[in-house]
């Protein structure tokens, strides 16, 4: 439709009223805005995709709003009005359905629509220059799942592309029947890795239970959670450098804490999947703590992980440049990216990765 033949809308504080006799072919037909009484009520995103379009007219106290004038307005009343009016357009072009939503948008399937179709998506728009808090995307994830929608995480960059994520709890469970091998092998803590001596020790560690590397053809070499959770287990006994003091749980960690300041964080997610019957073993190369098996079969196997997975806590705040550099490298590599944290006494696993829309 031209603008001749536009509708005629006033905008109302933070909605745009059309008179009713435009509810059969912006909303019933197209199903923008919302049917109230004697009006249909577009929000200023929706306003300002048809005041683009040409359908409609916007005044304010009699004066004519164009497009400039309501997107300047709107980028003034709602913070991050124009990222969100990028996703808006994008996905209304390409065939969608969109609606407000709980979080900031609700997208209805390809060839779904409002009123026969349930939606499919909730999608959480930002900047890549905002911070998202590990807190407010576990908050849209729990809105999502309670209406049994996806939530899709959509970002725009500074040349408003979009880039559209993917982002689920999962949990991650393996086929490793048993993670405990054998009581009271002699290790020793030196600085920053813990060795185990004796070679029968060490190859039953490694080549069965894929704990550690070896130094050399007798000793082993393990990670600081490696060798908790194995003394957590009673596998280990371990003493300090001068082989004289057996260190109890608690000296131990306090040791290792020195060493890497999130090792409480990385131990406990550790734990978890190692109890869960997965292989955990260093993602140090890929930028992550762990790269995570759910089977080993052999030493032979030990290149193809299905997972990377990073420790977090509760209070992270994701930076979205590192997020997608992070998900794109798992993405690479054939694997999927996955953050984990505390919550009481469960880890929680998230699962990031990008989607085609």
């Amino acid at each position: 439709m031209n603008q001749n033949h536009a509708f005629n809308g006033k905008l109302d504080d933070h909605i745009v009223k059309l008179k009713p006799d435009t509810k059969e072919t912006l909303y019933n037909t197209s199903f923008y805005g919302n049917p109230k009484d004697d009006s249909l009520e577009l929000t200023l995103i929706e306003a300002a995709y048809l005041t683009y379009k040409g359908r409609i007219k916007v005044t304010s106290d009699k004066k004519g709003l164009d497009f400039k004038d309501l997107i300047s307005y709107a980028s003034r009343e709602k913070k991050n009005f124009e990222v969100k009016y990028i996703v808006y357009k994008d996905m209304r072009e390409r065939g969608y359905f969109i609606k407000p939503g709980v979080t900031d948008f609700r997208v209805y399937p390809r060839g779904g629509r409002p009123g026969k179709t349930p939606s499919k998506y909730f999608v959480y728009t930002l900047s890549e220059r905002n911070p998202m808090p590990l807190k407010d995307l576990v908050r849209q994830l729990e809105t999502t799942a309670n209406m049994r929608k996806e939530l899709v995480v959509a970002v725009v960059d500074e040349e408003s592309d979009i880039t559209f994520y993917g982002v689920k709890l999962r949990t991650m469970k393996g086929d490793m029947n048993e993670n405990v091998p054998g009581k009271g092998i002699g290790a020793t803590l030196l600085e920053d890795r813990v060795m185990v001596w004796d070679a029968d020790a060490s190859a039953l560690l490694h080549k069965q239970f894929f704990y550690g590397k070896p130094l050399d053809e007798i000793r082993l070499q393990l990670s600081l959670v490696e060798a908790a959770y194995l003394q957590e287990k009673n596998v280990l006994d371990l003493s300090d450098s001068s082989g004289d003091n057996l260190l109890a749980s608690m000296e131990f960690a306090d040791s290792a804490i020195d060493v890497e300041s999130d090792f409480q964080e990385k131990l406990a997610v550790y734990r978890d999947l190692r109890d869960s019957g997965m292989v955990a073993k260093t993602g140090y190369k890929f930028g992550t703590h762990y790269r995570v098996y759910k089977k080993i079969d052999g030493l032979d196997t030990m290149m193809h992980s299905q997972f990377l997975v990073h420790a977090v806590n509760i209070e992270h705040v994701f930076n979205l440049p590192q997020l997608s550099r992070a998900i794109r490298l798992a993405h690479s590599v054939r694997k999927q990216m996955v953050f984990a944290w505390r919550s009481g006494d469960q880890i929680m696993y998230l699962e990031i990765g990008r989607i085609k829309m």
